[in-house]
């Protein structure tokens, strides 16, 4: 894909979605027909779900619920592992997941809906798991935000995970529910090099914005972790003692790593991206990430698919611990508490005596 057409996305192609029945394959014809291509404009197109939780029982994972306001991310991550969702719309992992939005415009009364449901039992909602809550069209839509305010509502803890500095417009929220132990956030760094993460995540918020959205969340008592993720091989794994330093030293209390993923499309994206932004380390960093997945791209399995195996794997593991420890960053220091929530009565019902 043309450069032009493509500027400031993070995917160098677009695959059409490993469900259709016919692939898309683009051409120099000789008719100059590729340069005629108009660059990729950020569609988004609202839909209305039935529920806005989505349960999960994956033994590797930290959490068994989450919510997404959003499908498809125009942050641009290159190596983003949900990409390959967007196949279940009929698109591409490549320059559609970033270029064609989806957005729940309706979630916050979903999610009230959902709480008030005298079955439903409380436990920590993760959000952020899937595409990044804060994401820019965040601003025009508001939808995390009023999800918030129902968390709020409703006495429901919450976890984050973004790396948009469009979190700290929400500290007011956050902030009384952090008082109460309802709320954590965790900043996603991947790298301090501006020129790395300009290629890497183009439309994300650069490294020294992210630090400083570190120092607001804790400046307002908000429990805020460090999240190194993903580290990559003789990319950006040589980066973890200078990323936790910093975060230290802008009030992160708590930090964590993932090692690069490379589910179906993930791993041809990665490739391209590799090759075309840094050609001669492209052999040497997939040669890593092979080592770490016994010979392959990726392994699936759980608990060895976010971390990877082998000597390699071994190394930045322990190099992260010993960071981390060094720093008071290892373990999860603050608990969230499911003891506040309250389902607020309904017009015209009678409160409990003892509420």
């Amino acid at each position: 894909m043309a450069a032009e057409a493509r500027r400031g996305r993070g995917a160098t192609s677009n695959a059409a979605g490993r469900y259709e029945p016919a692939a898309r394959i683009l051409f120099n014809d000789g008719w100059q027909s590729l340069d005629e291509l108009p660059p990729f404009r950020t569609e988004v197109t609202e839909e209305h779900a039935r529920t806005v939780i989505t349960r999960n029982q994956s033994p590797d994972v930290g959490f068994d619920r989450s919510i997404n306001a959003y499908r498809g991310c125009e942050h641009g991550c290159v190596y983003c592992f949900a990409r390959p969702t967007h196949a279940y719309q009929g698109l591409s992992a490549g320059l559609d997941f970033e270029t064609k939005l989806f957005v729940k415009p309706d979630a916050p009364e979903l999610l009230a809906r959902e709480l008030a449901q005298p079955r439903y039992q409380p436990r920590t909602i993760a959000m952020g798991t899937n595409t990044d809550p804060y994401q820019p069209i965040e601003r025009r839509y508001e939808v995390t935000r009023r999800l918030l305010q129902v968390l709020s509502d409703f006495g429901h803890p919450v976890a984050i995970v973004t790396k948009s500095a469009l979190v700290a417009r929400d500290i007011d929220i956050l902030g009384p529910m952090a008082e109460r132990g309802l709320a954590k956030v965790a900043i996603s760094l991947t790298t301090l090099d501006p020129h790395l993460a300009r290629v890497m995540e183009p439309r994300a918020a650069a490294p020294h914005r992210r630090l400083e959205t570190i120092r607001r969340l804790a400046d307002a008592g908000i429990p805020t972790a460090v999240l190194t993720a993903p580290l990559i091989p003789a990319l950006n794994d040589m980066e973890v003692e200078r990323i936790l330093d910093s975060a230290k030293f802008m009030g992160a209390s708590e930090a964590g790593y993932v090692t690069l993923r490379l589910p179906l499309e993930i791993a041809d994206l990665f490739k391209e991206w590799l090759v075309a932004h840094f050609p001669d380390k492209a052999r040497h960093v997939m040669s890593l990430i092979r080592e770490m997945h016994g010979g392959k791209d990726y392994d699936t399995t759980f608990g060895k698919r976010g971390k990877g195996d082998g000597p390699y794997a071994w190394t930045i593991g322990r190099r992260f611990e010993i960071a981390a420890r060094r720093l008071g960053l290892s373990g999860r220091s603050v608990k969230l508490t499911t003891a506040h929530f309250r389902r607020p009565a309904k017009a015209g019902e009678q409160l409990s005596l003892f509420e």
